[in-house]
Protein backbone atom coordinates (compact mmCIF):
# COMPACT_ATOMS: atom_id res chain seq x y z
CA UNK A 1 0.00 0.00 0.00
CA UNK A 2 3.11 2.62 0.58
CA UNK A 3 3.82 2.25 -3.21
CA UNK A 4 0.24 2.96 -4.58
CA UNK A 5 0.40 6.00 -6.28
CA UNK A 6 -2.90 7.08 -5.00
CA UNK A 7 -1.08 8.30 -1.80
CA UNK A 8 2.05 9.78 -3.52
CA UNK A 9 2.79 13.37 -2.58
CA UNK A 10 1.02 15.28 -5.56
CA UNK A 11 2.91 17.79 -7.77
CA UNK A 12 1.39 20.97 -8.17
CA UNK A 13 -2.49 20.40 -7.58
CA UNK A 14 -5.36 22.08 -9.56
CA UNK A 15 -7.97 24.18 -8.20
CA UNK A 16 -10.67 22.83 -6.59
CA UNK A 17 -13.81 21.72 -8.68
CA UNK A 18 -10.77 21.14 -11.77
CA UNK A 19 -10.22 17.86 -13.68
CA UNK A 20 -7.15 17.70 -16.07
CA UNK A 21 -8.46 17.51 -19.55
CA UNK A 22 -11.97 18.13 -18.37
CA UNK A 23 -14.40 20.53 -19.91
CA UNK A 24 -17.82 22.16 -18.40
CA UNK A 25 -19.12 22.27 -21.92
CA UNK A 26 -19.90 26.02 -21.66
CA UNK A 27 -17.99 26.57 -24.40
CA UNK A 28 -19.53 24.13 -26.59
CA UNK A 29 -17.51 20.93 -26.33
CA UNK A 30 -18.25 17.45 -25.34
CA UNK A 31 -14.97 15.87 -23.11
CA UNK A 32 -12.73 18.84 -24.21
CA UNK A 33 -13.34 17.95 -27.86
CA UNK A 34 -13.82 21.47 -30.05
CA UNK A 35 -16.69 21.01 -32.76
CA UNK A 36 -16.15 20.67 -35.93
CA UNK A 37 -15.48 23.81 -37.60
CA UNK A 38 -17.11 24.55 -41.05
CA UNK A 39 -19.77 22.06 -40.49
CA UNK A 40 -23.32 22.38 -42.68
CA UNK A 41 -25.58 25.37 -41.56
CA UNK A 42 -29.21 24.50 -41.21
CA UNK A 43 -32.38 26.19 -41.93
CA UNK A 44 -33.62 28.17 -38.79
CA UNK A 45 -37.14 26.45 -39.29
CA UNK A 46 -37.32 22.34 -38.85
CA UNK A 47 -40.07 20.16 -38.83
CA UNK A 48 -40.91 19.25 -35.10
CA UNK A 49 -39.42 16.20 -33.88
CA UNK A 50 -41.40 13.28 -34.90
CA UNK A 51 -42.82 14.66 -38.39
CA UNK A 52 -39.86 13.12 -40.34
CA UNK A 53 -40.42 11.21 -43.35
CA UNK A 54 -39.53 10.08 -47.01
CA UNK A 55 -41.42 11.75 -49.88
CA UNK A 56 -45.09 10.48 -50.37
CA UNK A 57 -44.90 8.19 -48.01
CA UNK A 58 -48.13 8.24 -45.33
CA UNK A 59 -46.86 9.34 -42.26
CA UNK A 60 -47.91 7.01 -38.92
CA UNK A 61 -50.09 8.89 -36.53
CA UNK A 62 -48.36 10.51 -33.80
CA UNK A 63 -47.69 9.01 -30.71
CA UNK A 64 -48.44 12.20 -27.93
CA UNK A 65 -45.08 13.09 -26.26
CA UNK A 66 -45.03 12.80 -22.12
CA UNK A 67 -42.50 15.52 -20.35
CA UNK A 68 -39.84 14.14 -18.69
CA UNK A 69 -40.49 13.21 -14.98
CA UNK A 70 -37.95 14.34 -12.44
CA UNK A 71 -36.03 11.44 -11.00
CA UNK A 72 -37.09 9.67 -14.15
CA UNK A 73 -34.52 8.73 -16.63
CA UNK A 74 -30.69 9.13 -16.90
CA UNK A 75 -28.07 11.34 -18.65
CA UNK A 76 -24.92 10.87 -19.89
CA UNK A 77 -23.56 10.05 -16.75
CA UNK A 78 -25.89 7.94 -15.51
CA UNK A 79 -28.00 10.66 -13.07
CA UNK A 80 -31.29 11.18 -12.91
CA UNK A 81 -32.00 14.45 -15.67
CA UNK A 82 -35.03 17.17 -15.44
CA UNK A 83 -37.45 18.32 -17.91
CA UNK A 84 -34.39 20.62 -19.60
CA UNK A 85 -31.94 17.83 -19.67
CA UNK A 86 -30.19 18.92 -16.44
CA UNK A 87 -28.91 16.32 -14.19
CA UNK A 88 -30.38 15.94 -10.97
CA UNK A 89 -28.30 14.25 -8.06
CA UNK A 90 -24.93 13.53 -8.03
CA UNK A 91 -23.28 11.24 -11.06
CA UNK A 92 -22.32 8.06 -10.26
CA UNK A 93 -18.78 7.04 -9.22
CA UNK A 94 -16.83 3.77 -9.26
CA UNK A 95 -16.79 2.03 -6.22
CA UNK A 96 -14.10 -0.50 -5.58
CA UNK A 97 -14.30 0.18 -2.05
CA UNK A 98 -16.01 1.38 0.82
CA UNK A 99 -16.46 4.76 -1.00
CA UNK A 100 -17.31 5.71 -3.96
CA UNK A 101 -14.63 7.52 -5.84
CA UNK A 102 -15.73 10.89 -5.90
CA UNK A 103 -16.45 14.00 -3.15
CA UNK A 104 -18.23 12.69 -0.40
CA UNK A 105 -21.01 14.44 1.86
CA UNK A 106 -21.76 13.25 5.49
CA UNK A 107 -23.99 10.15 5.32
CA UNK A 108 -21.06 8.90 3.27
CA UNK A 109 -18.06 9.06 5.07
CA UNK A 110 -20.11 7.78 8.43
CA UNK A 111 -21.36 4.71 6.30
CA UNK A 112 -17.55 4.19 4.60
CA UNK A 113 -15.84 4.04 8.35
CA UNK A 114 -18.73 1.89 9.63
CA UNK A 115 -18.74 -0.15 6.72
CA UNK A 116 -14.91 -1.22 6.93
CA UNK A 117 -15.33 -2.05 10.61
CA UNK A 118 -18.01 -4.04 9.84
CA UNK A 119 -16.38 -5.63 6.06
CA UNK A 120 -12.81 -6.06 8.26
CA UNK A 121 -14.00 -6.70 11.46
CA UNK A 122 -11.39 -9.77 11.94
CA UNK A 123 -9.05 -7.04 11.38
CA UNK A 124 -10.42 -4.34 12.83
CA UNK A 125 -11.66 -5.30 16.42
CA UNK A 126 -8.98 -7.49 17.14
CA UNK A 127 -6.19 -4.29 17.10
CA UNK A 128 -8.91 -2.38 19.19
CA UNK A 129 -9.78 -4.96 21.71
CA UNK A 130 -6.24 -5.93 22.21
CA UNK A 131 -4.96 -1.78 22.58
CA UNK A 132 -8.02 -1.03 25.00
CA UNK A 133 -7.58 -4.09 27.06
CA UNK A 134 -3.95 -3.31 28.00
CA UNK A 135 -4.81 0.42 28.66
CA UNK A 136 -7.44 -0.39 30.89
CA UNK A 137 -5.80 -3.33 32.82
CA UNK A 138 -2.84 -0.60 33.77
CA UNK A 139 -5.41 2.42 34.11
CA UNK A 140 -7.45 -0.40 36.96
CA UNK A 141 -4.31 -0.99 38.76
CA UNK A 142 -3.58 2.81 38.77
CA UNK A 143 -6.65 3.93 40.06
CA UNK A 144 -6.76 0.55 42.65
CA UNK A 145 -3.85 1.01 44.39
CA UNK A 146 -2.90 5.04 44.26
CA UNK A 147 -6.04 6.24 45.12
CA UNK A 148 -6.11 3.43 48.07
CA UNK A 149 -2.74 5.01 49.08
CA UNK A 150 -4.16 8.64 48.81
CA UNK A 151 -7.42 8.04 50.74
CA UNK A 152 -4.76 6.38 53.59
CA UNK A 153 -2.65 9.70 53.36
CA UNK A 154 -5.10 11.70 54.02
CA UNK A 155 -6.52 9.76 57.35
CA UNK A 156 -6.30 12.60 59.97
CA UNK A 157 -6.08 9.80 62.54
CA UNK A 158 -2.67 8.93 60.68
CA UNK A 159 0.63 10.34 62.65
CA UNK A 160 2.33 12.71 60.00
CA UNK A 161 -0.26 13.17 57.82
CA UNK A 162 0.64 15.66 55.81
CA UNK A 163 4.60 14.51 54.71
CA UNK A 164 2.11 11.23 53.88
CA UNK A 165 -0.18 12.70 51.83
CA UNK A 166 2.68 14.61 49.65
CA UNK A 167 4.22 11.73 49.29
CA UNK A 168 1.20 9.76 48.07
CA UNK A 169 0.61 12.37 45.90
CA UNK A 170 4.24 12.12 44.56
CA UNK A 171 3.75 8.26 43.98
CA UNK A 172 0.57 9.17 42.40
CA UNK A 173 1.51 11.79 39.92
CA UNK A 174 4.17 9.07 38.96
CA UNK A 175 1.90 6.33 38.12
CA UNK A 176 -0.49 8.61 36.84
CA UNK A 177 1.95 9.72 33.88
CA UNK A 178 2.96 6.15 33.66
CA UNK A 179 -0.31 5.21 32.73
CA UNK A 180 -0.92 7.97 30.69
CA UNK A 181 2.18 7.06 28.48
CA UNK A 182 1.14 3.28 28.26
CA UNK A 183 -2.26 5.19 26.59
CA UNK A 184 -0.76 7.36 24.48
CA UNK A 185 1.64 4.29 23.09
CA UNK A 186 -1.47 2.31 22.47
CA UNK A 187 -3.44 4.83 20.70
CA UNK A 188 -0.60 5.79 18.69
CA UNK A 189 -0.40 2.18 17.20
CA UNK A 190 -3.99 1.44 17.08
CA UNK A 191 -4.43 4.76 15.16
CA UNK A 192 -1.36 3.73 12.68
CA UNK A 193 -2.46 0.27 11.68
CA UNK A 194 -6.16 1.33 11.79
CA UNK A 195 -4.92 3.88 8.74
CA UNK A 196 -3.31 1.58 6.67
CA UNK A 197 -6.86 -0.47 6.92
CA UNK A 198 -8.83 1.78 5.72
CA UNK A 199 -6.74 3.15 2.87
CA UNK A 200 -6.84 -0.34 1.40
CA UNK A 201 -10.30 -0.42 2.28
CA UNK A 202 -10.89 2.26 0.14
CA UNK A 203 -9.50 0.67 -2.92
CA UNK A 204 -11.58 -2.74 -1.92
CA UNK A 205 -8.13 -4.68 -0.38
CA UNK A 206 -8.23 -6.62 2.38
CA UNK A 207 -5.87 -5.97 5.24
CA UNK A 208 -4.06 -8.69 7.62
CA UNK A 209 -3.18 -7.42 11.14
CA UNK A 210 0.10 -8.48 9.90
CA UNK A 211 0.20 -6.56 6.66
CA UNK A 212 -1.04 -3.24 8.82
CA UNK A 213 2.01 -3.97 11.21
CA UNK A 214 4.22 -4.16 8.78
CA UNK A 215 3.01 -0.66 6.84
CA UNK A 216 2.35 0.91 10.10
CA UNK A 217 5.88 0.01 11.66
CA UNK A 218 8.65 2.63 9.99
CA UNK A 219 6.44 5.55 10.40
CA UNK A 220 5.36 5.01 14.48
CA UNK A 221 8.16 7.62 15.68
CA UNK A 222 7.26 9.79 13.53
CA UNK A 223 3.55 9.62 14.54
CA UNK A 224 4.63 10.01 18.13
CA UNK A 225 6.61 12.96 17.83
CA UNK A 226 3.87 14.26 15.71
CA UNK A 227 1.52 13.49 18.55
CA UNK A 228 3.56 15.20 20.96
CA UNK A 229 4.37 17.72 19.17
CA UNK A 230 0.40 18.73 19.31
CA UNK A 231 0.35 17.64 22.48
CA UNK A 232 3.33 20.44 23.27
CA UNK A 233 1.81 23.07 21.72
CA UNK A 234 -1.85 22.74 22.79
CA UNK A 235 0.00 23.14 26.47
CA UNK A 236 1.78 26.19 25.72
CA UNK A 237 -1.64 27.81 23.85
CA UNK A 238 -3.66 27.00 26.97
CA UNK A 239 -0.51 28.19 29.18
CA UNK A 240 0.64 31.43 27.68
CA UNK A 241 -2.73 33.16 28.25
CA UNK A 242 -3.27 31.50 31.99
CA UNK A 243 0.19 33.09 32.96
CA UNK A 244 -0.96 36.72 33.81
CA UNK A 245 -3.35 35.33 36.04
CA UNK A 246 -1.39 33.08 37.79
CA UNK A 247 1.02 35.64 38.30
CA UNK A 248 -0.84 37.98 39.54
CA UNK A 249 -2.97 35.59 41.75
CA UNK A 250 -6.28 36.35 40.22
CA UNK A 251 -8.58 33.66 39.24
CA UNK A 252 -10.66 36.55 37.10
CA UNK A 253 -8.25 37.07 34.77
CA UNK A 254 -6.91 33.19 33.96
CA UNK A 255 -10.29 32.22 33.41
CA UNK A 256 -10.51 34.88 31.00
CA UNK A 257 -6.79 34.01 29.55
CA UNK A 258 -8.44 30.15 29.53
CA UNK A 259 -11.41 30.79 27.64
CA UNK A 260 -9.57 33.43 25.25
CA UNK A 261 -6.71 30.54 24.03
CA UNK A 262 -10.01 28.13 23.78
CA UNK A 263 -10.92 29.35 19.90
CA UNK A 264 -7.51 29.39 18.85
CA UNK A 265 -6.94 25.81 20.36
CA UNK A 266 -9.85 24.34 18.69
CA UNK A 267 -9.08 26.35 15.26
CA UNK A 268 -5.47 24.54 15.10
CA UNK A 269 -6.74 21.23 15.91
CA UNK A 270 -8.40 21.09 12.75
CA UNK A 271 -6.20 22.69 10.88
CA UNK A 272 -3.74 20.11 11.68
CA UNK A 273 -6.34 17.32 11.92
CA UNK A 274 -5.66 15.74 8.71
CA UNK A 275 -1.76 15.47 9.72
CA UNK A 276 -2.05 12.16 11.05
CA UNK A 277 -3.47 10.48 7.89
CA UNK A 278 -0.79 12.36 5.91
CA UNK A 279 2.06 11.02 7.42
CA UNK A 280 1.14 7.53 7.59
CA UNK A 281 0.20 7.19 3.73
CA UNK A 282 2.46 9.47 2.64
CA UNK A 283 5.17 8.55 4.69
CA UNK A 284 6.45 11.99 4.87
CA UNK A 285 7.99 13.95 8.21
CA UNK A 286 6.47 15.60 11.00
CA UNK A 287 6.44 19.11 9.23
CA UNK A 288 5.88 17.80 5.54
CA UNK A 289 2.47 16.24 6.93
CA UNK A 290 1.77 19.64 9.35
CA UNK A 291 1.66 21.63 6.25
CA UNK A 292 0.29 19.00 3.78
CA UNK A 293 -3.03 19.03 6.73
CA UNK A 294 -3.14 22.60 6.70
CA UNK A 295 -3.27 23.09 2.59
CA UNK A 296 -5.88 20.47 2.76
CA UNK A 297 -7.75 22.23 5.79
CA UNK A 298 -8.05 25.35 3.78
CA UNK A 299 -11.42 26.46 2.93
CA UNK A 300 -12.89 23.63 4.52
CA UNK A 301 -12.53 24.60 7.94
CA UNK A 302 -15.97 24.55 9.13
CA UNK A 303 -17.06 21.54 6.81
CA UNK A 304 -14.55 19.58 8.83
CA UNK A 305 -15.07 21.09 11.93
CA UNK A 306 -19.06 19.81 11.52
CA UNK A 307 -18.57 16.03 10.66
CA UNK A 308 -15.86 15.89 13.40
CA UNK A 309 -17.89 17.65 16.19
CA UNK A 310 -20.94 15.47 14.74
CA UNK A 311 -18.58 12.35 15.06
CA UNK A 312 -17.56 12.94 18.46
CA UNK A 313 -20.66 13.79 19.76
CA UNK A 314 -21.81 10.32 18.35
CA UNK A 315 -19.14 8.28 19.64
CA UNK A 316 -19.40 9.60 23.24
CA UNK A 317 -23.31 8.85 23.33
CA UNK A 318 -22.46 5.28 22.32
CA UNK A 319 -19.56 5.00 25.05
CA UNK A 320 -21.96 6.39 27.76
CA UNK A 321 -24.78 4.55 26.89
CA UNK A 322 -22.10 1.63 27.37
CA UNK A 323 -19.58 2.57 30.04
CA UNK A 324 -22.32 4.25 32.92
CA UNK A 325 -24.91 1.59 33.09
CA UNK A 326 -21.78 -0.56 34.06
CA UNK A 327 -20.59 1.61 35.87
CA UNK A 328 -23.70 2.48 38.23
CA UNK A 329 -24.04 -1.37 38.61
CA UNK A 330 -20.64 -1.27 40.42
CA UNK A 331 -21.15 1.76 42.66
CA UNK A 332 -23.96 -0.21 43.44
CA UNK A 333 -21.86 -2.77 44.70
CA UNK A 334 -19.52 -0.95 45.83
CA UNK A 335 -21.89 1.37 48.45
CA UNK A 336 -23.58 -2.41 49.69
CA UNK A 337 -20.05 -3.28 50.80
CA UNK A 338 -18.95 0.26 52.63
CA UNK A 339 -21.78 1.54 52.99
CA UNK A 340 -22.18 5.79 53.58
CA UNK A 341 -18.75 5.33 54.88
CA UNK A 342 -17.30 4.49 51.78
CA UNK A 343 -19.05 7.16 49.46
CA UNK A 344 -17.57 9.49 51.97
CA UNK A 345 -13.96 8.79 51.64
CA UNK A 346 -13.87 7.84 47.84
CA UNK A 347 -13.18 4.09 48.91
CA UNK A 348 -16.71 2.57 47.41
CA UNK A 349 -15.62 3.99 43.90
CA UNK A 350 -12.14 2.24 44.43
CA UNK A 351 -13.13 -1.36 44.47
CA UNK A 352 -12.42 -4.06 42.73
CA UNK A 353 -16.14 -4.19 41.65
CA UNK A 354 -16.61 -0.94 40.29
CA UNK A 355 -13.35 -0.27 39.12
CA UNK A 356 -13.24 -3.97 37.66
CA UNK A 357 -17.21 -3.08 35.71
CA UNK A 358 -16.01 0.51 34.69
CA UNK A 359 -13.02 -0.87 32.56
CA UNK A 360 -15.56 -3.43 31.23
CA UNK A 361 -17.48 -0.64 29.61
CA UNK A 362 -14.80 1.40 28.94
CA UNK A 363 -13.01 -1.34 26.68
CA UNK A 364 -16.04 -2.50 24.58
CA UNK A 365 -17.06 1.36 24.12
CA UNK A 366 -13.16 1.77 22.47
CA UNK A 367 -13.32 -1.43 20.63
CA UNK A 368 -16.33 0.19 18.80
CA UNK A 369 -15.46 3.95 18.63
CA UNK A 370 -11.90 3.62 18.34
CA UNK A 371 -12.32 2.18 14.61
CA UNK A 372 -14.71 4.83 13.89
CA UNK A 373 -12.57 8.27 14.77
CA UNK A 374 -9.86 6.67 12.95
CA UNK A 375 -11.91 6.19 9.74
CA UNK A 376 -13.73 9.59 9.78
CA UNK A 377 -10.38 11.24 9.86
CA UNK A 378 -8.72 8.95 7.31
CA UNK A 379 -11.88 9.33 4.66
CA UNK A 380 -11.96 13.16 5.33
CA UNK A 381 -8.25 13.21 4.15
CA UNK A 382 -9.05 10.79 1.02
CA UNK A 383 -12.16 12.86 0.75
CA UNK A 384 -10.22 16.50 0.54
CA UNK A 385 -7.38 15.10 -2.00
CA UNK A 386 -10.03 13.81 -4.41
CA UNK A 387 -11.98 17.43 -4.35
CA UNK A 388 -7.99 19.22 -4.20
CA UNK A 389 -5.93 17.10 -6.39
CA UNK A 390 -8.60 14.61 -8.04
CA UNK A 391 -6.79 12.05 -6.27
CA UNK A 392 -10.22 9.76 -7.40
CA UNK A 393 -8.30 9.12 -10.76
CA UNK A 394 -5.05 7.94 -8.90
CA UNK A 395 -7.39 5.64 -6.85
CA UNK A 396 -8.90 4.02 -9.50
CA UNK A 397 -5.84 3.21 -11.25
CA UNK A 398 -4.81 2.00 -8.34
CA UNK A 399 -7.42 -0.14 -7.68
CA UNK A 400 -7.35 -1.64 -11.47
CA UNK A 401 -10.14 0.20 -13.19
CA UNK A 402 -9.98 0.70 -16.46
CA UNK A 403 -11.34 3.75 -19.01
CA UNK A 404 -11.77 5.57 -15.87
CA UNK A 405 -11.80 9.58 -15.82
CA UNK A 406 -13.40 12.73 -17.20
CA UNK A 407 -13.35 11.49 -20.75
CA UNK A 408 -14.56 7.99 -20.28
CA UNK A 409 -17.93 8.94 -20.36
CA UNK A 410 -18.51 11.43 -23.13
CA UNK A 411 -19.39 10.13 -26.35
CA UNK A 412 -17.69 9.60 -29.15
CA UNK A 413 -17.25 12.43 -31.61
CA UNK A 414 -17.85 11.88 -35.16
CA UNK A 415 -15.03 12.72 -37.57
Amino acid sequence: MNDSPGWAVPGPSPSDGERPGASDGRDGTEGGTPPPAGGPKWSAEQPPPGEWSSPGTPQAPKAPQQQPQPGAGWGSYGGPQGPQGGQWGKPPAAKPGVIPLRPLDLGEILDGAVATMRTHWRTVLPITLVVATVVQVISVLVQKYTYADLAVASDPGSGDSLKEAFDALGGSMVALLANGFVQLIGTIVATAMLTMIFSRAVLGHGSSIGEAWREARPQLLRLLGLTLLLALGGIVIVLVPLLPGILLGNVGIAVAGGVAALPLLIWLALKFSLASPALMLEKSSVITSLRRSSRLVQGSWWRIFGITALTGLITAFVSAIIVWPLTAVGLAIGFADSGMEGLENGTAATGWAPLILSAVGAVIAQTITMPIQSGVTVLLYVDQRIRREALDLELARAAGLENYGPDAAAPPTGG
